[in-house]
């Protein structure tokens, strides 16, 4: 394809040229497909600048009011460990992924349990997809319990155990009786991933803990499922009974309903019966994600502010090692079937949306926000969403190089445009509805 054929806007007014020593002027800029022209515009001015394409050697984007020497993002796993001192007696910051070689999509700082070493992590690494073995994401304050999140365990066909990996888990109970798995999977997926090499915890090894299985879609069938509502919301032929028809085969919010209920489970062990949770599906990069977010904005009043918000959405993707690169590869309304693409993360803001509108007072950022989010993951002035994992951030220096989407939105001329007006803080949970009849199509516009 010619370089030409990709200039959308041709002709660019009221452009600033600055040319040193001459003062700067206003005019006109002209792109082609081998040259920028620049025409000043000033009465009885007839001065024209010409450049080649070939010539240029760089372009630098400048949001306003934005400077590379900004703070990037707004938290780390170390400041959130410093702000939760009622767990420092039996939880620790490791810093054992600090070159990335135990856990490519871990950063470098996570929390575990006291009583594991780092040389116990780097074998349960070696027992988890991918080395995500278990760590913290979230810390109930009223009763103590715990989410923590992880990949499957690589049983096998032939039952592999891991002694560090039962110590972990059985050190995230705390002495108490009782712990739930979550597993995002089918009995019968799970069955199915060990027998080539993945699996889940068994009940003989893992004897403190229940197992639940709460299948969630994701992949291609999400992502196919995604282009169909598209495609329905596309129908010009009026008809409502057609209309209706492509809505339900779609799926998309069958897909909404389980992501909030099974949210909702792990909320209720975690705040009404006061269990702690392992929840994880196959990589824990997807599902999993999408229903720890959930429950946190759940349970947590600091999840629900707008900063609270962007920090929990940054902790638990960004931080997390959503793939963003490779699920949001193309347009969310692509029909393009590109492999290992998948909105989760659309799927995860079509969610909260359900719950803004179902609570519209108990959370404080507006529609806007959520809409700003799903646009900047797909196509973004900002390096936030760049890259798949925290270690490509840091090879590429993307916090070096771009500008910090999160800050950018909580800057005040910004805040207005993303916060929500009605915002009264109630420290109860919201627990969401996912009756059919409660959950409605996102249809918000900018």
């Amino acid at each position: 394809m010619e370089f030409s054929e990709h200039i959308k806007t041709a002709n660019v007014e009221d452009v600033v040229l600055q040319q040193p020593p001459h003062p700067p002027c206003r005019g006109t800029l002209c792109i082609t497909g081998h040259h920028l022209l620049f025409s000043e515009r000033a009465e009885g001015s007839s001065r024209q600048v010409l450049l080649l394409l070939r010539n240029v050697d760089a372009i630098e984007k400048r949001p306003s009011g934005l400077s590379l020497q900004d703070p990037w993002g707004l938290s780390s796993p170390e400041t959130f460990y410093s702000q939760m001192k009622e767990l420092q007696d039996r939880w620790r910051l490791s810093t054992v992924n600090r070159d990335y070689s135990v856990c490519p999509s871990y950063p470098p700082a996570v929390i575990v349990p006291k009583d594991v070493d780092d040389e116990m992590l780097r074998k349960v690494a070696k027992f988890r997809q991918g080395g995500r073995f278990p760590v913290l994401c979230y810390h109930h304050r009223k009763n103590g319990t715990v989410i923590v999140r992880s990949s499957q365990p690589l049983t096998g066909p032939n039952r592999r155990r891991c002694g560090e990996d039962e110590h972990l888990l059985q050190s995230v109970l705390d002495g108490a009786d009782r712990g739930y798995i979550i597993d995002t999977r089918s009995s019968q997926q799970a069955q199915q991933a060990r027998m080539v090499g993945g699996g889940f915890e068994s009940k003989s090894s893992y004897s403190c803990w229940k197992r639940l299985h709460r299948p969630m879609e994701k992949g291609k069938a999400l992502q196919e499922s995604l282009i169909k509502v598209v495609e329905a919301c596309g129908d010009g032929s009026h008809n409502v009974d057609r209309w209706l028809s492509k809505l339900e085969n779609s799926r998309w919010l069958t897909n909404v309903q389980t992501a909030l209920s099974t949210a909702g489970l792990l909320a209720e062990c975690v705040e009404r019966d006061g269990h702690s949770v392992l929840i994880h599906g196959s990589d824990g990069t997807d599902s999993t994600l999408v229903i720890s977010t959930l429950a946190q904005l759940i349970m947590d009043p600091c999840c629900r502010t707008l900063e609270g918000f962007l920090a929990l959405v940054e902790r638990e993707w960004i931080q997390a090692g959503h793939p963003f690169q490779r699920r949001c590869a193309h347009s969310a309304y692509s029909h393009a079937r590109i492999q290992q693409e998948s909105p989760s993360f659309l799927l995860l803001l079509d969610c909260v949306w359900q719950l803004w509108h179902q609570f519209p007072l108990a959370l404080g950022f507006s529609e806007a926000l959520l809409l700003k989010l799903a646009n900047e993951a797909y196509a973004s002035n900002y390096g936030t969403f760049l890259c798949n994992r925290h270690q490509e951030r840091c090879a590429l220096g993307v916090m070096e190089n771009t500008h910090c989407l999160f800050q950018a939105l909580l800057k005040p001329t910004e805040r207005e445009t993303y916060s929500n007006p009605l915002y009264e803080r109630t420290e109860l949970a919201i627990w969401p509805s996912v009756h059919p009849q409660s959950l409605q199509l996102w249809r918000g516009k900018e």
